[in-house]
């Protein structure tokens, strides 16, 4: 594992990666509010192991990573798939498989959209469709969890490691039984490493549209698998099957049972079918 940090204007962006540098390059974009520690690094090691270069990084809010007071948003979705581009451009990666799970996969679609020739495959994992209105929302438990965290207060350690633990058993798996000791482990190491924990919840501001052409799914012309959990609350099953009905060729696979979340007991059907659409190119 080797870390280094790209430069993109005044915006720094911490970065690790597994395997050698000469495999093709696969570039894992983590979601809202979580740094790079959201993506293991045995799930990345699983995947170096299968012949890739695995790159993994704190979005702009998270880790080590560039951050802004909280309530104060300076960029939006695009700025942040630039970002994702100036990893590329920085480790001198022509193309690269991308790997984006829920506000990460938003991420990685604008990628495909505005880089196609930048993008061998694009795999998006709980997320949900550009451009696809009148999906299902939420369930109702994780919405009431939700809207609790409005008011946290986000520089209270307790208050927020008592909401984050609730937010990770809310958005588990629902076969496979849920580790509160690992979970705990996990997001006191994020807390701990970060920057600023409470910046992250400037992702809660981001939106769409960008006051640009909003971009739809249905415009990718890269090789998409999609994957996502049957029992996911915050994207239901509805928004992975909306994506892959909305690119022809899509492929998507089902975790049966699987929350929002890379359960360990998902790793290998995960990892298989991610190398698996990875090989296509």
């Amino acid at each position: 594992m080797a870390d280094l940090t790209i430069r993109r204007g005044e915006v720094e962006l911490a970065t690790e990666t597994f395997g050698e540098p000469s495999n093709p390059a696969l570039l894992l974009i983590m979601g809202a509010m979580a740094s790079m520690l959201w993506w293991p690094e045995e799930f990345c090691e699983n995947l170096a192991a299968q012949g890739r270069f695995v790159i993994r990084y704190d979005n702009r809010d998270t880790g080590l990573s560039t951050t802004y007071p909280p309530g104060e948003l300076h960029y939006t979705l695009s700025d942040m798939a630039e970002d994702a581009v100036a990893i590329l451009d920085g480790y001198g990666i022509e193309t690269a498989d991308i790997v984006g799970i829920s506000m990460g996969g938003f991420i990685a679609q604008r990628v495909a959209l505005a880089y196609p020739d930048r993008v061998r495959t694009l795999t998006v994992m709980g997320s949900s469709p550009l451009g696809i209105d009148g999906l299902p929302s939420f369930t109702d438990a994780y919405g009431e969890h939700a809207a609790t965290g409005e008011s946290i207060d986000w520089t209270d350690r307790a208050d927020v490691l008592d909401f984050m633990l609730r937010d990770v058993r809310m958005i588990a798996s629902t076969t496979h039984p849920h580790d509160t000791a690992a979970a705990r482990l996990l997001v006191e190491r994020d807390m701990d490493r970060a920057r600023s924990f409470a910046s992250a919840t400037n992702h809660f501001m981001l939106e769409g549209g960008d006051g640009e052409r909003r971009p739809a799914a249905a415009e990718l012309r890269v090789p998409l698998l999609v994957i996502h959990g049957t029992a996911d609350p915050i994207f239901p099953i509805a928004h992975g099957e909306a994506l892959a009905n909305a690119v022809s060729g899509a492929t998507l696979q089902r975790i049966e049972g699987g929350g929002h979340e890379l359960h360990r007991n998902d790793w290998p059907q995960i990892t298989a079918a991610i190398a698996a659409h990875a090989r296509i190119s």
